[in-house]
């Protein structure tokens, strides 16, 4: 395991040391966590976006697709 040093606003880090005392853990398994779930929530928000940008780009070819089953569905004769 990789070791880092960083400098924390003193309000954060009496809030971070709280919260890890009221969850029982320690102040660098609390900040583990919290860089965890944050990487976590990153990465989900750029596979929101790559779909997204994705749906954008097929959008135009779903809505022709969408009108032909339309056009089928409405043909009494098909």
């Amino acid at each position: 395991m990789s070791a880092i040093s960083l400098k924390l606003p003193d309000e954060l880090l009496e809030a971070s040391d709280c919260c890890a005392t009221t969850l029982d853990l320690t102040r660098a398994e609390y900040i583990r966590r919290a860089i965890d779930r944050s990487n976590r929530e990153t990465e989900g928000l750029v596979r929101a976006r790559r779909l997204s940008d994705v749906s954008h780009k097929v959008r135009p070819e779903s809505m022709r697709v969408n009108a032909e089953l339309a056009a089928i569905e409405r043909d009494v004769d098909a």
